[in-house]
């Protein structure tokens, strides 16, 4: 797999940062908030990586749109309330995202996230310099949708061929699939390897770190 890459696409929440305990506890506390049905912890983290709005309606589809709104709102607002430092990315990604761009990667990011939302974060993980583009879900269309990659790809001109996904969900996997690029999973997130290994990734990685083996 050496040399095979030029183009590095990273999700963030769950496969940079280790941020699925807090969202999980903030779409739950946002479903209290508005006496809903409080989703286990695996219902909840199944809806990390989509849209905000995509992920309350697969989460509550019982409930009425404008109780929708209200625990988007509500998400959003407590989700917003911690602040993110460079102690919670994973062990040693901050070092590895310097060694992939000073190696001549080009490194983005592919996420969920509003584009405030990860504006903040990546100003709290001091990673924004890292990046040559993101995008975000309400910028773009949300995942499993490839627009957001269709946009980076075009960005940086760099072929399909040799552009890499790396994501914590069954989303980005997809996302992957549907361009078609090629992609590799991370089980430090939201999802197990048996979930992440049916969209049959390149690799399916404990840690983000252990990119730095096979690229």
């Amino acid at each position: 797999m050496k040399n095979r890459f030029d183009l590095l696409i990273f999700d963030w929440d769950g496969t940079l940062v280790n941020s699925i305990g807090w969202i999980t506890e903030c779409l739950q506390n946002a479903a209290r908030e508005y006496n809903c049905t409080i989703p286990d912890a695996n219902n909840a983290k199944n809806v990390i990586g989509l849209s905000t709005p995509n992920a309350i309606k697969t989460l509550f589809p019982e409930v009425d749109e404008q109780t929708q709104t209200s625990l988007a709102a509500s998400f959003r607002q407590q989700s917003a309330t911690k602040n993110f430092s460079r102690n919670d990315l994973f062990p040693g990604v901050y070092e590895m995202l310097i060694q992939l761009k000073e190696s001549g990667y080009q490194l983005a990011v592919a996420t969920g996230k509003s584009r405030t939302g990860l504006q903040e974060a990546l100003i709290e993980t001091e990673t924004e310099h890292l990046f040559c583009i993101t995008r975000c879900a309400d910028e773009t269309a949300s995942k499993p949708d490839p627009q957001m990659l269709f946009e980076i790809i075009q960005h940086t001109k760099i072929a399909k061929e040799r552009t890499l996904m790396i994501g914590d969900t069954q989303h980005d996997l997809l996302m992957a699939i549907n361009v078609p690029i090629s992609a590799i999973a991370v089980t430090c997130g939201a999802q197990s390897a048996d979930v992440l290994k049916l969209y049959n990734p390149l690799l399916c990685l404990k840690q983000p770190t252990e990119l730095l083996n096979f690229i």
